[in-house]
């Protein structure tokens, strides 16, 4: 076992938003310890270094992150289809929105409501869903916390994750939902 060094140990708590009090807390030592083992002041018996590293290890494991939640495959249509193709993959997927991929990296997002805005007589169904896409959306990696993800979904449909320059997974609010119930 190699054993954390003093940064290690700090950096580690800071990636885990945890503050010196409340890593105290899950560890069972006092605050000023873990300050005092943090600016390498101390050194901790093995048994107190484990339970450092144990709670570090508990509240890690409570952090969801994206590709705990993420939808994969990804369906998804070219920017080049044609609106009617997406609809068809939609109605056959069960899906109210799609993301659009160019080359497998995600260039935005079509959904019903998208749809329904553009006027019928335009002959919809033969326009490339390049024209009625919208462009915006956010692109997160595998490891983004779940609260990133949920901050994202408070002003966009999805989330897509995105791993190697390539879309891994999607996530939208029903994901979310089903994660917190589960």
């Amino acid at each position: 076992m190699k054993l954390p060094t003093p940064e290690d140990l700090r950096e580690r708590r800071h990636s885990l938003e945890l503050t010196q009090s409340e890593l105290a807390e899950r560890a069972g030592v006092s605050q000023p310890l873990i300050a005092r083992i943090e600016g390498d002041d101390v050194d901790p018996r093995l048994s107190t270094l484990r339970r450092i590293v144990e709670a570090m290890d508990a509240a890690e494991g409570a952090i969801r992150r994206a590709e705990d939640v993420m939808h994969e495959p990804v369906i998804a249509v070219a920017p080049d289809d044609s609106v009617r193709e997406a609809v068809e993959t939609m109605s056959a997927e069960g899906y109210s929105q799609l993301p659009v991929a160019r080359d497998g990296y995600p260039v935005g997002l079509i959904s019903t409501s998208d749809i329904r805005r553009v006027d019928e007589n335009e002959g919809l169904g033969d326009l490339p869903v390049a024209e009625v896409m919208r462009e915006a959306l956010t692109t997160v990696g595998r490891d983004a916390t779940l609260d990133e993800v949920d901050n994202h979904l408070d002003h966009h449909d999805a989330v897509i994750v995105v791993e190697g320059g390539k879309m891994r997974g999607i996530i939208t609010e029903a994901d979310v939902a089903a994660d917190l119930q589960a």
